[in-house]
């Protein structure tokens, strides 16, 4: 056998296939892995009195800090709650999410919506431990 008969389009197919699933495996499993913690989160938008999370609350947000907002919150409905149920969890991180969107968009009600998700005592009660 020569060894242009070892690279025939089958074999040269099967391990283009191959490579593929194996990419897509791992592609996969980064796009599972959040890119923020929830600690990060937490720190980087509502720990101290100067927060973006507090100045948004008061309505003094910018658009930076709505594009912040949406970042930051996209991560937490893809990390596991310290304690309490995974199904509160997502309904809660989602109405997050979303309030924050829509603050993005400037719709009308933005405000009032966001402040309405963002209470912090309804998701550590459930969620943070003692």
């Amino acid at each position: 056998m020569s060894q242009r008969a070892a690279f025939t389009p089958i074999r040269v197919a099967l391990a283009g296939l191959a490579l593929m699933i194996f990419v897509s495996t791992l592609l996969s499993h980064a796009a599972d892995k959040p890119k923020y913690t929830i600690e990060e989160v937490m720190k980087a938008l509502h720990k101290g009195e100067d927060s973006i999370g507090n100045k948004v609350s008061k309505g003094q947000g910018t658009k930076e800090d709505f594009a912040k907002l949406v970042e930051y919150y996209s991560a937490l409905p893809l990390n596991t709650p310290p304690e309490g149920d995974q199904e509160s969890w997502k309904k809660k991180t989602a109405a997050l999410l979303d309030a924050a969107k829509v603050l993005q968009t400037g719709q009308e009600g933005a405000l009032a919506q966001y402040n309405k998700a963002v209470n912090c005592k309804a998701c550590h009660s459930v969620h943070r431990p003692d």
